[in-house]
């Protein structure tokens, strides 16, 4: 099962860097692919809207890669209990894959989000799916390669997006 990581980060000079890491199993036994894309141009911050900025940089990442079966996304899928759409929902709608959001930091109305504890850190990760069941996305956060909190994908694509390879 193909399964891909992205990250995005916006330097301080503009523009915008998108990156992917592609793992064959949803807990990343080994990466098998990395990819870096410069977008020129990024849309401004939009509270509330955080997924006009990042759905390109997303789009622009994954464009030629051959197809996934799941993605994950840094952030929630879902805001509240409610199903107010964060990144992870707008990318699952926009790309039709499921997805699941790994939030490093709890956002308020995030109640239903599942906090996940790795690598005998206090702080948990906060887990959110959309497309496939929650309790099956969280054991696959559980089980993801590396000894600390964060997976060691997840550093990975966060490394390249900051532009640290």
């Amino acid at each position: 099962m193909r399964t891909g990581a992205v990250d995005v980060d916006y330097p301080a000079t503009g523009g915008a860097r998108a990156a992917l890491v592609v793992g064959d199993a949803p807990t990343f036994p080994a990466i098998v692919q990395e990819r870096v894309c410069w977008l020129e141009a990024a849309a401004p911050y939009e509270p509330g809207a955080f997924y006009k900025r990042e759905l390109p940089a997303i789009r622009a990442v994954l464009a030629g890669v051959a197809p996934l079966s799941l993605l994950i996304v840094d952030g929630y899928v879902d805001l509240d209990p409610d199903g107010r759409p964060g990144l992870g929902a707008h990318v699952h709608a926009a790309l039709g894959l499921p997805v699941i959001g790994v939030a490093k930091t709890a956002f308020r109305t995030a109640t239903h989000a599942v906090a996940v504890r790795r690598g005998g850190a206090e702080k948990p990760l906060y887990v959110t799916a959309a497309g496939l069941p929650l309790d099956t996305a969280v054991a696959y956060v559980r089980e993801m390669s590396g000894p600390y909190r964060l997976p060691d994908a997840l550093r990975r694509v966060d490394a390249l997006a900051r532009g640290r390879q």
